[in-house]
C-alpha cells in the first residue's frame, strides 16, 4: 500500500483564513474605489470644473470662429453635462452660410463644433465691389476691401435681376470641380441672344455660350477640351453643336485686310 501524505483540517485552516482575509481586502478596496469614484464624480458634477473652458470650431472657412461660438450660446457657464446639442445646432443652422453643424464633447471640459458651410458659386462684381453668392442662391453683403475671391468665378457687367438669377440657378447645377476652372463670366447680350455670355476659363480657353440651360451646355467642357491641341488657344463656342475656333495669329489677321 502505498503511503500517501494526509493533510489534516488543522493544517488547512490557516490557508483558508489567509485566501478569506485576501478576498475580504479586495472587497473592501473594490467598494473604497467605487466610493471615491462616486465622490470625484459629484464633485466634478457640482463644481466649475464640469463647467465649458474651451470651445473649438473646425472645417469652417468663411465664417470667423467668433460669431460661430457666439451663436451657439456655449460659453464658460455652460455645463457639459447640460450641452443640448439639438438646441445648438438648430441656432447655427439659423446663419445662411452654415449648412451643417456637428457638436461633440471632449472631456474634461472642450466642445468642438464643426461646421459645413455652404458652397461659393460666385462673385458679383459691381462698383469695384465683390459680392459672394452661395449655391442656394442667397447674396451676401460685400467682401472686405483686402478679401479678393479665388474658390469661385467673377460675374462681370451682371445687375441683379432676371439674367443674373438664372445664372445663379444654372450654376448651382454645375460640378464643383468645374466650377473651379472658371475664371470669370461676362455678360454679353446680342442680338441674337439676350442671355449670351462669355466664360475665360483657368486654362486660357475662351468659352461663348447662353445663360439659357448653361449647365448642360458646358457639361461636356473636360471631355472637350482634353481632344483640343495643348497648345492651340481660341474660343470654344457651346451651345447646341459646340465647336473651337482657334485664335488668329497676327499674319492671318493682316492678310485677310489685305485680301
Amino acid at each position: 500500500m502505498s503511503r500517501e501524505k494526509v493533510v489534516t483540517i488543522n493544517e488547512r485552516i490557516p490557508s483558508l483564513k489567509e485566501q478569506r482575509k485576501q478576498r475580504a481586502n479586495r472587497r473592501l478596496l473594490f467598494f473604497l474605489s467605487f466610493f471615491f469614484l462616486l465622490l470625484m464624480l459629484m464633485v466634478y458634477f457640482q463644481s466649475p470644473l464640469s463647467h465649458v473652458r474651451n470651445v473649438i470650431v473646425e472645417s469652417n472657412h468663411f465664417v470667423s470662429d467668433e460669431p460661430i461660438i457666439k451663436l451657439s450660446g456655449i460659453d464658460n457657464g455652460t455645463s457639459m453635462w447640460n450641452l443640448d446639442k439639438d438646441k445648438i445646432k438648430e441656432r447655427l443652422l439659423s446663419h445662411k452660410e452654415i449648412a451643417n453643424v456637428s457638436v461633440n464633447r471632449h472631456f474634461p471640459n472642450t466642445v468642438s463644433v464643426e461646421v459645413q458651410e455652404y458652397a461659393r458659386i460666385g462673385y458679383l462684381y459691381r462698383d469695384d465691389k465683390y459680392f459672394p453668392i452661395l449655391e442656394t442662391g442667397q447674396y451676401l453683403k460685400e467682401l472686405p476691401k483686402h478679401e479678393f475671391p479665388s474658390d469661385a468665378p467673377l460675374l462681370i457687367d451682371f445687375s441683379q435681376g432676371e439674367e443674373l438669377a438664372e445664372l445663379s440657378a444654372e450654376l448651382q447645377k454645375v460640378s464643383s470641380q468645374l466650377i473651379e476652372r472658371i475664371s470669370e463670366i461676362f455678360y454679353r447680350p446680342s442680338e441674337s441672344d439676350s442671355l449670351s455670355i462669355v466664360l475665360f476659363m483657368t486654362d486660357g480657353i475662351e468659352v461663348h455660350t447662353s445663360i439659357r440651360d448653361f449647365s448642360g451646355n458646358v457639361a461636356s467642357y473636360p471631355s472637350i477640351v482634353e481632344e483640343l491641341d495643348a497648345n492651340k488657344k481660341g474660343i470654344l463656342h457651346m451651345r447646341m453643336s459646340p465647336y473651337f475656333e482657334e485664335f488668329k495669329t497676327e499674319e492671318e489677321t493682316a492678310s485677310e485686310s489685305e485680301g
